[in-house]
């Protein structure tokens, strides 16, 4: 009885603990309002021209029309002043994770930071996300129950966040990437996910499970990965038949699946169950690029990664030698195979890993693809029409047309001309929500 009441007790102060947060977390930003729109500079349909002096006019959360001038703004609506900016559709980042921002003291995080303390967390750096510009996210890996929550709470406007399609727990062998690891024996053993899976009937029990307790997409985890402390490498480490049946199981259910994938064997494997994504790609061959366009799977290049974690290796106690080995192998190849996906017409869904990189910066991976060779047009296309076709809504989102759900932002700038304005988003208004304007 007296276990009961400490839990209860325990409980209550979670409880108040998130109630206080959420308090702190709402604005009035996040009530929709009835707005007008003035725009200097209109970027409507990524990759199509621009247009000067545009009135974007928004009722509840949708776009009810774009007008050349600007139009009277009606008693009841809000106007935004937008004239000086540029404006563009909300952007997606098609590869974060929320719950955590790797550091110094991941590791030591993990054993000291309680599953409720990683979801406030999550919440401000889902705010983070937000203010960025990002309005709209895929989350590739989180502890399922607080991703689900974080992702409810944000759909339910009680917090300020991006739109959230989250996966939870990947699909990994056992001692995979994607498994616990670097922790000792008991730890393992007690924080094993229940979405780790040896063979296809038990591949095929796990993905079931994942779409059980909530999950929108699948992640399997088809090869090694740098982050993960153990000399494993980069190869593939689920066999052909258990990443078939997490497709056919995953795709029977209506999920699809996105790939961790960086060495060639684990990428074309991959592609030739039918996967949707393959995320990293790093070692890309003339094979890669065939099945990519016989399958019609997107590449989510996640450039940041090979960039900044090799510069931030030197002292931190985070990246063990198995892990630096890893990250220098990785970081030379990636760029390349980018760069092979683009010249041969891959589609290419912006995504960034944020987490493994600070939240907020998401969009410094515009300038890595940009610098690689892509066109700040087809990078922000990337971010907004490619990734709305990705995840299946293009009905909804990617462009700012009538009908569309309004996620709108805006620069100053000309991110056409100099991509890095991105990184300084001046306004955000996320379905139909005014959550930022300076």
């Amino acid at each position: 009885m007296r276990q009961r009441t400490k839990k209860i007790q325990r409980t209550v102060s979670s409880c108040k603990l998130f109630a206080l947060t959420t308090l702190l977390c709402l604005s009035s930003s996040l009530h929709a309002d009835n707005l007008v729109l003035h725009v200097g500079t209109l970027l409507a349909v990524p990759g199509e021209s621009t247009k000067d002096n545009q009135s974007i006019i928004v009722k509840d959360n949708r776009i009810i029309a774009v007008e050349d001038g600007f139009v009277d703004v009606p008693a009841d609506a809000k106007l935004i002043d937008l004239k000086d900016k540029f404006v563009l559709p909300g952007l997606m980042d098609m590869h974060v994770h929320l719950l955590l921002e790797l550091g110094p003291q991941s590791r030591s995080q993990l054993l000291s930071d309680t599953p409720e303390l990683s979801l406030l967390r999550g919440a401000d750096y889902a705010r983070k996300t937000l203010h960025a510009g990002f309005t709209t996210v895929r989350d590739l890996g989180g502890r399922p129950q607080s991703i689900y929550a974080l992702r409810d709470a944000i759909e339910a406007h009680l917090i300020a966040g991006p739109r959230i399609y989250a996966a939870g727990s990947a699909l990994a062998a056992t001692g995979g990437h994607g498994d616990i690891d670097g922790l000792r024996a008991d730890l393992m053993e007690l924080w094993t996910p229940t979405t780790i899976c040896d063979g296809a009937i038990d591949c095929r029990r796990a993905t079931r499970d994942a779409v059980k307790y909530g999950a929108d997409w699948i992640k399997v985890t088809a090869t090694g990965g740098v982050l993960s402390d153990t000399s494993t490498g980069l190869g593939v480490q689920m066999t052909d038949n258990e990443l078939k049946e997490i497709m056919d199981t995953a795709h029977n259910l209506g999920r699809k699946v996105a790939a961790h994938a960086h060495g060639t064997d684990g990428v074309n494997a991959a592609l030739r169950a039918g996967v949707d994504s393959i995320d990293h790609g790093t070692f890309l061959n003339k094979q890669s690029i065939k099945l990519f366009k016989q399958t019609g799977a997107f590449l989510v290049p996640t450039l940041m990664p090979g960039h900044f974690v090799p510069l931030s290796m030197q002292g931190n106690p985070m990246y063990t030698n198995a892990i630096k080995q890893k990250a220098e192998l990785a970081s030379e190849r990636s760029r390349q195979s980018f760069q092979m996906a683009q010249k041969a017409g891959v589609k290419i869904a912006f995504g960034t890993d944020t987490g493994v990189t600070p939240h907020g910066q998401n969009a410094r991976e515009f300038e890595l693809m940009v610098a690689a060779g892509m066109s700040p047009a087809d990078a922000i296309r990337a971010a907004t029409i490619t990734t709305s076709e990705l995840l299946e809504i293009s009905e909804d989102l990617g462009t700012i047309e009538q009908g569309k759900l309004a996620d709108i932002i805006a620069v100053d700038g000309d991110p056409l001309n100099d991509i890095k304005v991105l990184v300084r988003v001046t306004t955000v208004i996320s379905d139909g929500r005014l959550v930022k304007h300076n």
